[in-house]
C-alpha cells in the first residue's frame, strides 16, 4: 500500500509542477501566452500523469480488493514484485498513450486566433481552435479511452462489488466498520478523481460553459492532488503516529 501511495504522490507531483505553476501566472496576469512547443509538451506530461494515476487507482482498489478478501495470503499475492510489474506497466501504458495522442495533436493546423479558453492546454480546447479535420483524432481518442479510462473504471467497480458484498457477509459489525475503513480513503479519491474526469471528457452534460470545464478541471489538476495526502493521512494510523512523534521531538 504504501510503495502505491508513493507512486501516487509522484504523479500528483508531477501533475500540480506542470500545470500550477503557469495556471497562476495566467491567472495573476489575467491570461498569457505560451509557444506551442510548451502548449504541446505541457499537453504530453498532463496527459501521461492523468492515464497513469487512472491505471493505478485500478491497482490499488485490486490491492485494497486482495486485503480484504485474502489478508492471510495478501503478502503471497501482492508481492514486492507484482507491485513493481503493475507500477512500471502503468507508467509505460500512461507513457505511450500519451505520446501518439501528443503527436497526432501537433500534426493539427491551428489557423487562428490562437486563443485557449482554459487553464491549461488540454486536448478539447486545441481540438477546438484547430482548423483541420478532427474525426480521426476524436475516433482515436475514443480508442485509446478504452485502455485509459474504461478499463480502469471496470476493474474499480468489479473490486468494489466484490468488496461490499464480502464486507456485508461479516457477521460483527465492528470487523464489517474495521474492512470499511481500510478501503475508505481510496475510494474517497477516486470518487472525485473519476467524478470529475467523467463530468469533463465522457459525459458533459448539455450547456455546460466553459467557466464550468474549468472548475472540474481544477478539481482533478489541483485539488485532488492537495488532499491526496491529507486523506491518506487522517486515514492512517502510522502517519499519524510519525507526525505525533515529529511534533512531539520538535516541541522537546
Amino acid at each position: 500500500m504504501y510503495f502505491f501511495i508513493s507512486q501516487l504522490s509522484i504523479s500528483d507531483i508531477l501533475l500540480t509542477g506542470n500545470i500550477v505553476p503557469n495556471m497562476f501566472k495566467v491567472q495573476l496576469n489575467n491570461g498569457g501566452t505560451i509557444s506551442f512547443i510548451g502548449c504541446i509538451t505541457q499537453f504530453y506530461f498532463f496527459d501521461c500523469t492523468e492515464i497513469f494515476e487512472c491505471l493505478l487507482l485500478a491497482v490499488m482498489s485490486y490491492d485494497r480488493y486482495v486485503a480484504i478478501r485474502n489478508p492471510l495470503h495478501y503478502t503471497s499475492i501482492i508481492t514486492n514484485r507484482f507491485c513493481v510489474r503493475s507500477v512500471s506497466t502503468c507508467w509505460l501504458l500512461g507513457n505511450s498513450i500519451s505520446i501518439i495522442v501528443t503527436i497526432t495533436l501537433s500534426k493539427l493546423k491551428f489557423c487562428g486566433p490562437n486563443i485557449i479558453d482554459h487553464l491549461f492546454c488540454d486536448i478539447l480546447p486545441l481540438l477546438e481552435l484547430s482548423c483541420s479535420k478532427t474525426i480521426f483524432v476524436h475516433l482515436e481518442i475514443y480508442v485509446m479511452g478504452i485502455p485509459a479510462l474504461i478499463s480502469p473504471t471496470i476493474i474499480i467497480v468489479v473490486s468494489y462489488a466484490y468488496i461490499f458484498i464480502i464486507v456485508l457477509r461479516i457477521p460483527s459489525s465492528t470487523g464489517r466498520q474495521k474492512a470499511f475503513s481500510t478501503c475508505s480513503s481510496h475510494l474517497i479519491v477516486v470518487s472525485i478523481f473519476y467524478w470529475s474526469i467523467f463530468s469533463v471528457y465522457v459525459l458533459p452534460s448539455r450547456g455546460q460553459t466553459s467557466y464550468v470545464n474549468k472548475i472540474l478541471s481544477l478539481l482533478y489538476t489541483a485539488f485532488t492532488p492537495l488532499i491526496n495526502p491529507i486523506i491518506y493521512s487522517l486515514r492512517n494510523k502510522d502517519i499519524k503516529k510519525a507526525i505525533q512523534q515529529a511534533f512531539h521531538k520538535h516541541i522537546v
